[in-house]
């Protein structure tokens, strides 16, 4: 036992020694640029049954202070409840709502919507690509505009600070960005190298490196397009990802199940919808966030003192991003029952692939059984 809970505390000392629990890469304190001639841009915002967020979403964009030219195109991708009508209702000349074509076979949803808001964008410089679901500052623009300008990179991308209001939020939504740093650490994503990833919440990409990687048609399929988009992007140039207060996610995740069907939507994808992956994800999970408190609550000698002082050393890397989310330190220590229902959310994507429902979202199975 004492050799099980020095493996485990190795792994976290491993673990903060590549500094991926830092939140330090922010939009307000990346280089940004104040270039002599604006750009022109052109947001692209698909959109399936948001009646609800639409408004505000839409809003946010047409209240920017951007000093370019901007457009903002709006995809209603076959909305039954009055999703074009609610943006409509702005009356902003800066919008234009374009209905999405049915869906071919191969494509997501998504995707396929956002690929008919890039065509009919014109030849834009810049292409925005947010989500319905997203109220921007108005500042956003002018400030993505500027990092892009100031490294001349290919895609920039803000990680939109998530609703943290309900307890289920409170207690999964840091701890998903968290996870998410872990697979794809930011500063590693910024810097040259082979870690590519982007939030598909916030993206500004370069229209004509979009067109030269075969525009979104080279990522139709991807469930979880974000990472996808940043990789394509990655391997023609720089990119750089953040934190940020600006963007915000303006989606309730009020039920313990509305964040399990989140989670469950695409995390079997993350493993290559390999069985293998998913029996080594959940083997690794259980040692590494489990074996810290079981020792601790359960061990004695020197297997207690490795098991309790890893689990402080996890519970300590998650204080930064607790408190970008305002959250109480406490649940540092809570660190591995939300692991644990990570897990279980994996196993239940992975259960529903197999059954034909992978990828559900909105009424849509986007994922094929037999990939």
């Amino acid at each position: 036992m004492s050799l099980v809970g020095a493996l485990a505390l190795l792994v976290w000392i491993g673990l903060a020694a590549t500094g991926f629990w830092r939140t330090s890469e922010r939009d307000e304190t990346a280089p940004a640029a104040t270039p002599a001639l604006w750009p022109d841009v052109v947001a692209v915002v698909p959109a399936r049954d948001e009646a609800e967020v639409i408004a505000r979403s839409i809003g946010s964009l047409a209240a920017q202070d951007y000093p370019g030219p901007f457009r903002i195109i709006l995809v209603d991708d076959h909305s039954s409840d009055g999703t074009a009508a609610a943006a409509r209702a702005l009356e902003s000349d800066r919008l234009t709502i374009v209905s999405a074509p049915p869906l071919p076979a191969g494509w997501t949803g998504k995707l396929w919507a956002m690929s008919q808001g890039v065509a009919a964008s014109g030849g834009a410089t810049l292409l925005w690509l947010t989500d319905a679901d997203i109220e921007h500052a108005p500042d956003t623009l002018r400030m993505l505009v500027g990092i892009a300008e100031s490294g001349d990179r290919r895609l920039v991308s803000l990680m939109a600070k998530l609703r943290c209001q309900s307890l289920p939020e409170c207690a999964m939504v840091p701890a998903f960005v968290f996870f998410f740093q872990l697979l794809y650490p930011f500063a590693r994503v910024n810097r040259p190298g082979k870690v590519a990833a982007a939030a598909g919440g916030c993206m500004l990409v370069r229209r004509d490196t979009l067109e030269e990687a075969g525009g979104i048609a080279a990522i139709r399929d991807a469930l979880i397009d974000d990472c996808a988009l940043g990789a394509l992007m990655k391997r023609r140039g720089p990119i750089w990802l953040g934190l940020t207060d600006r963007s915000r996610s303006i989606r309730p995740y009020e039920r313990w199940s509305d964040i399990a069907a989140m989670i469950a939507r695409s995390a079997y994808a993350q493993l290559g919808y390999s069985p293998l992956n998913l029996i080594g994800t959940v083997t690794g999970l259980a040692f590494v966030f489990l074996t810290p408190p079981l020792l601790a609550l359960l061990g004695s000698g020197t297997a207690r003192v490795a098991g309790l002082l890893a689990w402080l050393l996890m519970a300590a890397l998650f204080q930064p991003m607790l408190r970008f989310y305002r959250r109480s330190p406490a649940w540092g220590l809570a660190l591995p029952a939300i692991a644990v229902f990570y897990g279980a959310c994996t196993v239940l994507s992975a259960w529903r692939h197999h059954r034909g429902r992978g990828g559900l979202w909105k009424g849509r199975v986007q994922a094929a059984v037999g990939r």
